[in-house]
């Protein structure tokens, strides 16, 4: 086992949710650094303009992280440039709305249920036994702070990622004796399109999440991504909680009606 930093040309990154926010950085953070990336999505205009950018090194399909069946089958028929995935990206995800539990809309939980839990966990079960089967991977998870600490309205976006962070501590243990490292990111305040989806287009209500602020940036998670991808093997980062500067804890939250 080598003990050095991880050649970035070695791997092969696996990135679902990447037309966008975290994952398009993460697309480009590993094909600049020489690695092999197959960039997936279901906004399919925004990967063919993302691989006229980058080149060769980036292979681009359509992929609804929903469905199993069509995950396994992209993985299947990848070229063989791009079958020796070793790095996963399980990055599709979303939040949408912001309101008390008793009013929300309950197809907004569901939609977050199916991307956040049931396509992530389809990404990971359709890559593992390739990486198994090899001798050596990472799976990434974009967890969140919203895992450990609640807010109002986080209520099913922060339980996904709650089920984001159990699981990948679970899969670690899984996966020991297999050479295949397994690492939760979980971001603080991001400036991406997440806040515009979370309030369905609205630019207004976007902006002011972040306003007077420094944000992080989509590069920002990339980065931290390749770090932990590029450690040597036998380091394993379990779970990196990473916020901007600006954020911190608050004071609880007290009713004196």
């Amino acid at each position: 086992m080598s003990y050095g930093m991880l050649d970035p040309k070695s791997l092969t990154v696996f990135v679902t949710g990447a037309t966008s926010g975290f994952g398009e950085a993460i697309a480009r953070r590993f094909v600049g650094a020489g690695a092999r990336v197959v960039g997936t999505g279901r906004r399919m205009e925004r990967l063919e303009k993302l691989k006229a950018e980058l080149g060769e090194a980036l292979h681009v399909a359509e992929l609804d992280v929903r469905d199993y069946a069509a995950t396994e089958k992209l993985l299947a028929e990848l070229p063989e440039a791009f079958s020796g995935v070793n790095v996963v990206a399980a990055n599709a995800g979303l939040a949408l709305g912001l309101g008390p539990a008793d009013t929300v809309d309950l197809a907004d939980w569901h939609t977050m249920i199916d991307t956040n839990v049931t396509g992530f966990v389809n990404t990971v079960r359709a890559t593992l036994p390739g990486m198994i089967a090899r001798g050596r991977g990472h799976v990434f998870g974009l967890g969140s702070v919203a895992g450990d600490y609640p807010y109002p309205g986080g209520n099913t976006y922060a339980g996904t990622k709650a089920f984001v962070k159990q699981f990948l501590l679970a899969l670690r243990s899984d996966m020991l004796g297999k050479n295949v490292r397994v690492t939760n990111i979980e971001p603080g305040m991001v400036e991406t399109e997440f806040s515009l989806v979370r309030f369905k287009g609205d630019e207004g209500k976007a902006a002011d999440v972040y306003a007077n602020m420094r944000g992080m940036t989509a590069n920002d998670v990339a980065e931290t991504i390749f770090w932990c991808a590029t450690l040597p093997e036998h380091v394993n980062i379990n779970r990196l909680q990473v916020m901007p500067t600006d954020q911190a804890f608050g004071p609880f939250a007290v009713h004196r009606g």
